[in-house]
């Protein structure tokens, strides 16, 4: 729904992380480096993302690829970038 679009969203981290993933898919060391937070807690960001609908994944060999699913997601973060 678009309310837990919203929710979802309204964290600046997981913001960040889906602008970032506006520019193309990346994996968890990417975002990492440009969020600044650690690892375990980019992973919790992006369950709570893959929860609500916004980003899907893809294995790449040993790696995980994230990339944004939610068109509507994708047009509220370009709005407010």
């Amino acid at each position: 729904t678009k309310a837990a679009i919203l929710k979802a969203l309204g964290h600046p981290i997981r913001f960040c992380i889906v602008e970032g993933l506006l520019q193309g898919e990346q994996h968890v060391t990417t975002m990492v480096d440009c969020t600044g937070v650690p690892q375990p807690t980019v992973s919790q960001h992006l369950n709570i993302l893959k929860s609500a609908g916004i980003i899907t994944y893809k294995r790449d060999g040993n790696h995980i690829l994230y990339s944004v699913c939610s068109d509507e997601a994708a047009k509220i973060v370009k709005a407010l970038a």
